[in-house]
């Protein structure tokens, strides 16, 4: 069985060949309940590793086939940064991939190890995921190895933020009555505050997950994307756009939703009605309304933002 899969593509990180470091079976440290693959206990270290020559190999061949992708994507049946290669592997990616862009993703468990802290700064992208902020949800959640603490992780990101050069993202998946209360929401907007990220991903269950639990609608992670701080650079992820119910929005609407929180043209699609959405084409149209890159996701701000933040 090959260890590359791909090319997937992706608005977040373009065009992508991924690595899996775990192809065999499911290896984690978390046994998560919103996990699309089947429940595993969670482990503190891989049981079965691939060789790094099997990797380099089979990740040739598949650029041979596939040179035009933005993105190698290292991730895993389970954590990536539970492989013991991870450095080595990393070091032989930089020796072949030219231009491209290595990325992770990561549960954000072993960060607090220095040396995958120390092995994860050479990489070009990081996603790192916090599902919760306090002991009691993140344990009912993310169902870690035993040993692994919230705080820990929160303090490993926050001090890896400061000093990774490279683009960071994080992301919050959102159980519903889980993590989605609102003391658990004013947790982790309280520990963002401290993280330096390019974006904050948050979404919902929109696979099949290892346990009988439910995702949130999309209007329920746009009312808990109102609930973090306005200069949080929180992006909604969410499959279940088409399943919102787009709703009046007058002009002063619009703007004062904007204002609070930058939205995508798949959130205006899903919240704005037909009326709504011509009322924000024309403010649109007279520029009223701008457009912002962030990492690759294009976003709509009132003007009068860009304006303040250019005369400071």
């Amino acid at each position: 069985m090959s260890t590359i899969f791909g090319p997937v593509f992706s608005r977040r990180f373009g065009a992508s060949l991924g690595i899996d470091l775990s192809s065999s079976a499911k290896q984690c440290n978390f046994d998560c309940l919103y996990c699309e693959l089947s429940p595993a206990a969670a482990m503190a270290h891989q049981h079965t590793v691939t060789p790094v020559e099997t990797i380099i190999t089979d990740l040739k061949e598949a650029l041979s086939k596939h040179p035009d992708i933005d993105v190698i994507t290292i991730t895993a049946n389970g954590e990536p940064t539970m492989y013991p290669y991870l450095s080595e592997l990393i070091e032989q990616l930089d020796t072949i991939k030219g231009n491209i862009q290595t990325l992770i993703l990561s549960n954000s468990a072993c960060l607090s190890d220095p040396i995958v802290f120390d092995t994860l700064l050479k990489l070009d992208q990081v996603k790192l995921s916090l599902d919760a902020a306090t002991p009691d949800v993140f344990k009912k959640i993310d169902r870690p190895a035993e040993g692994i603490e919230i705080g820990t992780i929160i303090e490993s990101i926050t001090r890896f933020s400061q000093q990774f050069e490279g683009k960071l993202f994080l992301e919050i998946l959102f159980v519903k009555g889980i993590n989605d209360v609102l003391s658990e929401v004013e947790a982790l907007n309280h520990a963002l505050k401290g993280i330096r990220c390019e974006r904050i991903d948050i979404g919902t269950i929109d696979r099949p997950p290892a346990y009988t639990v439910q995702g949130l609608s999309f209007e329920e992670l746009h009312a808990l994307a109102h609930r973090f701080d306005p200069v949080l650079p929180i992006h909604i992820v969410s499959r279940t756009h088409a399943s919102a119910t787009p709703s009046p929005f007058s002009d002063e609407d619009i703007l004062t939703t904007l204002d609070k929180r930058p939205l995508t043209q798949d959130d205006i699609n899903a919240l704005f009605d037909i009326p709504s959405k011509k009322r924000f084409e024309n403010l649109l149209h007279h520029g009223k309304i701008a457009q912002i890159e962030r990492s690759n996701i294009i976003f709509f701000v009132p003007i009068e933002n860009i304006d303040r933040k250019r005369s400071k």
